[in-house]
């Protein structure tokens, strides 16, 4: 049994349809990395695995039943923009999800149970870079290391799935390097099942050990919503030659011409 399934999944939103016909199985560990145009539904994809939206039909199921309808500590996400708390210092921030976790009413922990956290805290502090700073507020970070704090809060609670939405989009080159390296080292670590959204194709090869594709293979000019996106490359990274690669980039910028029409 795959770990996640993906059995003709349409999303619409009224008349709109947003994906259609989505197919896709994956196994634990696979490091999925999404291209495609703006608007052609990767992080609507993302948000059906996060729990935020529902199929309109079709099925998605993890190990054989289907997804929980709310986020849960099984799924984790990091957005662009970083969701740190900003009057929590930097070990706070990381430490905020166990005791929500262990003491959902008090949202503290008290004793061994809040050392042993601590403890577990400051090894994923460390483990991003960020043990100098553990005691710094997140406007005194710059953005590269405000992102590492955003995926030590997710790292932290052990998902099985991480969902990542253009974590890296907002960085400089060289910070974008480090990063690409951080989250890696974390993925080979811990076996995380991750999915990436991203609009760099460079960085889509690099990072991921699949590349998914979205794009409309279907378009009407008078009725643009009628149709949605679907996956249409699969490509498993290390067997993609030149020709392949120029043929994905080709087809992403016709599907973000077509959709900025």
């Amino acid at each position: 049994m795959s770990f996640i399934t993906v059995n003709n999944l349409w999303k619409e939103y009224g008349h709109t349809v947003v994906l259609e016909n989505l197919n896709l199985t994956v196994e634990q560990g696979e490091f999925c990395t999404l291209v495609g145009a703006s608007g052609c539904g990767k992080s609507t994809f993302l948000k059906m695995l996060l729990g935020q939206e529902q199929p309109t039909r079709g099925q998605l199921a993890l190990e054989g039943r289907d997804f929980p309808g709310e986020p849960d500590r099984n799924r984790g996400i990091v957005f662009q923009r970083y969701s740190v708390f900003p009057h929590l210092t930097v070990r706070q921030n990381v430490l905020m999800g166990l005791e929500l976790e262990q003491k959902p009413l008090l949202g503290k922990l008290f004793g061994k149970a809040r050392r042993d956290a601590l403890e577990k805290v400051d090894r994923m502090i460390e483990s991003v870079g960020l043990a100098h700073a553990a005691n710094k507020w997140p406007h005194e970070l710059s953005g590269g290391m405000q992102q590492r704090l955003a995926i030590a809060q997710s790292f932290i609670m052990e998902p099985r799935v991480l969902l990542l939405d253009e974590p890296f989009g907002a960085l400089d080159p060289g910070i974008r390097g480090d990063m690409h390296e951080l989250i890696l080292k974390l993925w080979r670590d811990t076996g995380t099942t991750i999915f990436m959204v991203t609009h760099d194709l460079h960085e889509g090869f690099y990072l991921g050990t699949r590349l998914l594709v979205f794009d409309k293979v279907r378009n009407d000019p008078q009725k643009p919503e009628a149709y949605g996106a679907t996956i249409t490359y699969d490509l498993p990274i290390g067997q993609n030659d030149r020709q392949t690669y120029e043929s994905i980039e080709s087809s992403v910028s016709e599907t973000a011409r077509a959709l900025s029409a």
